[in-house]
């Protein structure tokens, strides 16, 4: 039987977005599959970390897409992104967690892509006065992605069951994400002591 490249990159992720140095024995293992024929679909370490990557990548660009983030509501866009992308949370803890990825330079142009993607949902939003503007569209978009990273690693010690991951990254990223109509927005201590200091 022809072995999946993705369900074995899929077990790569849940041993090595824990244990960074785990040996490609280790991997297998979790893959159900030998050293052997690892070694057939990945030539070395270096070349399976860039598959990972590239495979997380490609997961949560698909899934800016499900949502069609940048589309219409930016609130309502973030609530669909965060359901099509609890599923591969674990994909994006590894993209959080793995250095070695920032060596490649195709790795890192096309996470620049989505991230960028990110920060112009959340331009929207602000733009929308949905969110916050004393926070900036670029900070919102990596906690964003650290949240679902963070979640990632929950589910997977079982600190979080995985249905209650969307529910918990919803409710607490918008929680101090939306912006407040009732209260004027507060201004950063830094913007405030150069404003103070201004004769």
């Amino acid at each position: 039987m022809a072995t999946d490249r993705d369900t074995v990159l899929e077990a790569a992720v849940s041993v090595l977005s824990r244990r960074p140095t785990a040996h490609l024995d280790e991997i297998a293992r979790a893959a159900g599959i030998s050293r052997a024929t690892l070694h057939r679909l990945f030539p070395g370490r270096e070349a399976l970390i860039r598959e990972v990557g590239l495979l997380s990548l490609q997961r949560f660009a698909a899934a800016l897409d499900t949502a069609t983030a940048g589309e219409g509501d930016a609130e309502a866009a973030v609530r669909r992104l965060v359901e099509v992308a609890v599923p591969d949370a674990m994909l994006c803890a590894f993209l959080a967690g793995e250095n070695q990825l920032y060596d490649d330079e195709n790795v890192n142009a096309l996470w620049e892509i989505q991230i960028e993607r990110l920060h112009r949902l959340f331009l929207l939003g602000q733009q929308q006065g949905v969110f916050r503007i004393e926070l900036s569209a670029a900070w919102l978009s990596e906690a964003f992605f650290d949240l679902v990273a963070g979640v990632g690693w929950a589910i997977q010690d079982g600190r979080l069951a995985p249905r209650d991951a969307a529910f918990s990254i919803t409710e607490l990223f918008l929680g101090g994400a939306l912006r407040r109509p009732s209260s004027a927005p507060s201004t950063p201590s830094s913007a405030r002591a150069t404003e103070t200091d201004t004769p």
